[in-house]
């Protein structure tokens, strides 16, 4: 495939993005038979004419980096893949469970969906979670202490993740801002990661809640890695090629 020109390259560059959201350097370098230098060039080219991001090692068609938006604002993005994600994900709490709820919009959709089947115990560091689940009498809400944050309405810092060191929960049902297949999952804000990575600890089974617009972005937090996700609930919205990469993971992906 060697000696085709720039305009080809640049065209089989974006048809590989369309098709699969994010580009590969070193799988691009092979398939157009180019050096490494030459495709960073051909990405940044594109870059500057804003046809895709370049993030570590290639690049993507959304922007990867993610900026903090309000709770409220964010509620209103995606509103039905979120509330499908939900009904899903609380299919999934079994009777007399403990649980963890993580903060974000679509960890309030679930809290919303959940109708609980004899005792339950969620443990959450999202006011608005513990909020809507005190509707229920049969659930038992322990809610994490500490600084709350203003743009999403909750607890972040170590009294939080102290109090987490004493209890095993059987799920953590977990709401990012992006997930990398090679960076994992991150959230925008660095000390809210801190505490996801500890409810990661404190489950014996981590349970991803994103729609498909998370897919192929970062925030600047890393929660964990992919190797410690169990599932993702996601939307159709998701290219079949991540599917695959996730499943090849051994990660059970459930698409509603």
């Amino acid at each position: 495939m060697s000696m085709i020109n720039i305009a080809e390259r640049h065209k089989y560059i974006l048809d590989r993005l369309s098709e699969k959201g994010y580009v590969n350097v070193v799988d691009l370098c092979k398939e157009l038979d180019v050096s490494g230098v030459t495709i960073r060039k051909d990405l940044k080219l594109l870059e500057d004419k804003s046809l895709l991001f370049r993030s570590h090692g290639g690049a993507t068609v959304n922007n990867p980096y993610i900026n903090d938006k309000p709770v409220n604002e964010k509620e209103k993005l995606r509103r039905d893949e979120k509330n499908n994600i939900a009904i899903a994900a609380a299919a999934m709490i079994a009777p007399n469970d403990a649980i963890i709820i993580s903060s974000g919009t679509t960890a309030l959709a679930l809290a919303r969906n959940v109708h609980p089947k004899g005792h339950l115990t969620v443990i959450t560091p999202a006011l608005n979670v513990a909020q809507e689940l005190l509707r229920h009498p049969e659930i038992e809400v322990l809610q994490l202490g500490g600084i709350v944050r203003n743009s999403s309405a909750s607890v972040t810092g170590t009294y939080a993740e102290r109090i987490l060191a004493d209890f095993s929960c059987s799920k953590l049902f977990l709401g990012l801002e992006g997930i990398d297949i090679e960076f994992g999952l991150t959230t925008t804000n660095l000390m809210e990661a801190q505490l996801n990575a500890r409810m990661v600890t404190a489950a014996q089974k981590t349970i991803v809640l994103a729609d498909s617009s998370k897919f192929g972005r970062r925030g600047f937090g890393k929660i964990c890695d992919l190797e410690d996700v169990d599932e993702i609930i996601t939307d159709s919205g998701i290219s079949g090629h991540v599917v695959k990469a996730l499943e090849e993971m051994g990660i059970n992906v459930t698409i509603v």
